[in-house]
């Protein structure tokens, strides 16, 4: 047995502690993820058995923190799926605009940042295409906020800086030459390498506000907002926590708002039969997203 394995008991032990600090549920057969994400930190830090790095934890707050980094950072891509982003501009952003005139956005586990620059591109996309009908930034009517709880994720998406390979996940060439600007490895060279990075344009950085934020603690604090990206996040909680988090959500939301939420995530399924009557879902064919009753 190698000496980064977790034995059955470390597993429980850790699973109880990333549900207490994160909301997440690994549940059981995910012995892998934990191994494949700690084994660098566990070897950082001389240790061989994950009850070590457990107790180390307990007396290491940065420890505790690096683990929870490490454990929450996801996999992310721009526009994924596509879908949600067809539906923001052929059905949110008609339908909002044509009932009031701000256009506030949150992108919740934003993790690298992929999704809340999307968001902001595909709205200075659909203000391009029809010009006048988005409110300008300056008068704190249009914005997209984007919340995580890994602060790492929240340093690299602040920066605004990704690499060739990054860039390489769901983004067409024509947004990129648009919105973003090549900073090159080398010198001497005017041909794109494998080792370039490209950094989001300033016009589309300041459109997105970060904040670290665990969605398990209160947000009221942020407001209210026209539409909300959760995506990919209420399949990792337990379903209470999932009933508390949607249960906020639509609190956060304004009359008639919107909520996006990951493709496995059927809110009719996830609701009690009582708080179903909080949204409405929008069949889009493809896609479904949730209005705010």
């Amino acid at each position: 047995m190698s000496s980064l394995s977790i034995l059955p008991h470390e597993y429980q032990r850790f699973c109880d502690f990333l549900q207490r600090s994160s909301g997440i549920r690994l549940g059981a057969g995910n012995e892998y993820l934990v191994v494949s994400r700690l084994q660098s930190l566990m070897v950082d830090q001389r240790l061989v058995t994950y009850d070590q790095l457990l107790n180390a934890m307990e007396q290491n707050q940065n420890l505790l923190l690096a683990v929870v980094e490490a454990m929450t950072t996801g996999e992310t891509e721009w526009f994924r799926d596509e879908h949600p982003y067809r539906i923001l501009r052929e059905l949110i952003l008609p339908d909002l605009l044509a009932r009031r005139q701000s256009v506030h956005v949150w992108s919740a586990a934003c993790s690298t940042g992929q999704e809340p620059y999307s968001l902001a591109i595909e709205l200075m996309e659909y203000q391009r295409r029809f010009p006048g009908s988005l409110p300008p930034r300056s008068t704190g009517l249009l914005s997209v906020l984007a919340t995580d709880l890994s602060e790492a994720a929240l340093s690299t998406a602040r920066q605004g800086t990704y690499s060739q390979l990054s860039i390489r996940r769901g983004l067409s060439a024509d947004l990129l030459h648009r919105y973003f600007q090549i900073m090159p490895a080398g010198l001497g060279s005017n041909q794109v390498s494998t080792h370039d990075r490209w950094r989001v344009n300033e016009d589309v950085r300041k459109l997105v506000t970060f904040e670290r934020h665990n969605l398990q603690r209160p947000f009221d604090e942020f407001g209210k907002f026209d539409v909300i990206f959760c995506r990919n996040v209420l399949i990792y909680f337990s379903a209470d926590l999932q009933y508390d988090v949607l249960r906020r959500l639509h609190a956060s939301l304004k009359p008639n708002g919107y909520l996006m939420v990951g493709a496995s995530e059927n809110l009719l399924s996830i609701l009690p039969l009582q708080a179903r009557e909080w949204f409405e879902s929008v069949q889009c064919f493809p896609g479904v997203v949730y209005r705010a009753r």
